[in-house]
């Protein structure tokens, strides 16, 4: 190939990269869905004593492109992605026995010698999710209870496993669905760690190098940077979190406000049931990772 013609040939191909960048891209929630990168962390905490406890919390960063160009920059991105995403799922579904439905976006994940439990949040509709842990957990020899609520905003079920009831919750919110499925073990657990009869207990830190201010049923806690990141890591250290940390609720559904220094506030519902113990984490870019404790 003459020099002349190989000048042709990138000219060209510089043209048509730079008309694909302009390009406008017909919107797709599958293809917007693609993961970009995938930033996670796991904490293992074990003692002479037996105790073992694991924790696990994943965000997904979402690739959204506006041209045809920033589309195949994204997709050749997600290729790469795809493999250590799904190493990451398969490690979490091995040490707890809890599934991940499709196209996650955020979870957590807890197996600690009081609970195992997991927290998805997926674009899919809520039925698909449904029917995803319908068919995951009865293979796993899972038995649904009578007496589900199901409804097209929301899906309320009990099981009965080999090692004791279980739970799921749906919801949906914010065009996504919502997943919260646990299973309590039959052990003793650290005085003052579970929430008083009926109530819930909302335990708050913060993974971040900035300090955060999180607003919850209009209670406002301002966070040092990393302050309390370590209460999700086991029991002893979740009490050991300072009170002005803890809050005592009424169970139901709230809009929490999350704000880091330097990032714009950004805000979710989140709904607790009652006697339920909850750690919320202020994660990367300001993500809240809300992990089930007890």
């Amino acid at each position: 190939m003459t020099r002349r013609t190989l000048g042709i040939v990138l000219a060209g191909s510089l043209a048509a990269a730079t008309a694909a960048m302009a390009i406008p891209a017909t919107p797709d929630p599958t293809r917007n869905s693609s993961t970009s990168t995938l930033l996670a962390g796991w904490s293992h905490t074990s003692r002479s004593n037996g105790y073992v406890e694991d924790t696990w919390w994943a965000v997904r960063d979402r690739c959204a492109p506006d041209t045809l160009g920033e589309r195949l920059i994204c997709e050749a991105v997600a290729v790469l992605a795809r493999a250590p995403s799904r190493a990451f799922e398969a490690k979490i579904s091995d040490k707890t026995g809890l599934p991940l439905p499709d196209g996650w976006g955020l979870m957590t994940a807890k197996n600690s010698p009081s609970i195992r439990s997991a927290h998805a949040e997926t674009p899919l509709d809520l039925a698909s999710v449904l029917g995803f842990y319908r068919v995951a957990l009865g293979s796993r020899g899972w038995t649904e209870t009578d007496g589900a609520v199901v409804a097209s905003d929301r899906a309320d079920i009990a099981f009965t496993t080999a090692d004791g009831p279980a739970l799921l919750r749906l919801t949906r919110q914010d065009d996504k669905t919502i997943a919260d499925i646990s299973q309590r073990k039959p052990t003793a657990v650290l005085a003052g760690f579970p929430p008083k009869p009926g109530r819930v207990k909302l335990m708050l830190g913060n993974k971040t190098d900035d300090a955060a201010i999180i607003t919850v049923n209009e209670q406002t806690i301002k966070l040092a940077a990393h302050a309390g990141e370590k209460l999700a890591n086991s029991d002893s250290e979740a009490g050991e979190l300072p009170d002005n940390q803890k809050i005592d609720l009424p169970p139901g559904k709230y809009k929490i406000t999350l704000k880091v220094d330097g990032s714009a506030a950004r805000s979710r519902e989140f709904e607790v049931a009652a006697n339920e113990t909850w750690g919320l984490l202020v994660g990367p870019d300001g993500a809240a990772l809300p992990i089930r404790l007890y």
